[in-house]
C-alpha cells in the first residue's frame, strides 16, 4: 500500500528531500546515464507529491513527482520529475503517481492546461490520460523527448 505526501519545499524534511533527491539521481543520473541539472532551482516553488510504501519494516519512497504553477517553467502549469523505483515497476505505480499529479495540479491551479516534456518513448503512456502531443521529438539531455499538453 502506497501513502501519499503533497508538500510544498519548505514542508518537506531533511529525510524527506533526501530521500526524493536521491530516488531521482537513482533513476535520472544513475540508471539512465544521463548527467544533467536536476537540481534546477525549480524544486522551492513546487509542490511535490511523494509515494511511500514499507518494505521490510523500513518506509521507502518509491515514486515522486513535481508540479509546478503556470509561469514557473512554462506558460501552462507542469508536472515533471515524474519517477518510480525501479523496484516498484510493473505495479501500476506509475498510473496512480500521475493519476494522482494531475487531480492536484487541477485543483492548484484550475481552469489552466498542463503541459509535460516527457520522455518519447512515454507517449503512448500519457496520452492515455488525455495529454496531446504539441511538439515535434527533441534531445533534451541524450535523451528523446516531446511536449504534451493536457486541456484545462
Amino acid at each position: 500500500m502506497i501513502s501519499w505526501q503533497w508538500k510544498g519545499f519548505k514542508e518537506l524534511t531533511v529525510a524527506q528531500l533526501y530521500a526524493m533527491l536521491a530516488l531521482r539521481q537513482q533513476v535520472f543520473v544513475l540508471e539512465q546515464t544521463c548527467l544533467y541539472p536536476d537540481i534546477d532551482g525549480l524544486d522551492p516553488g513546487a509542490q511535490h507529491l511523494l509515494g511511500w510504501r514499507e518494505v521490510d519494516g523500513k518506509t521507502e519512497l518509491v515514486a515522486q513527482l513535481r508540479c509546478l504553477a503556470p509561469g514557473a517553467k512554462y506558460e501552462e502549469m507542469s508536472i515533471g520529475r515524474v519517477v518510480t523505483s525501479p523496484a516498484a515497476r510493473g505495479s501500476g505505480l506509475g498510473r496512480e503517481l500521475v493519476a494522482q499529479g494531475v487531480a492536484l495540479a487541477q485543483q492548484l491551479h484550475p481552469g489552466h492546461a498542463i503541459r509535460i516534456g516527457a520522455q518519447a518513448h512515454l507517449e503512448a503512456f500519457y496520452h492515455s490520460f488525455g495529454f496531446v502531443t504539441v511538439s515535434e521529438p527533441y534531445d533534451e539531455d541524450g535523451i528523446l523527448h516531446i511536449d504534451m499538453v493536457l486541456s484545462a
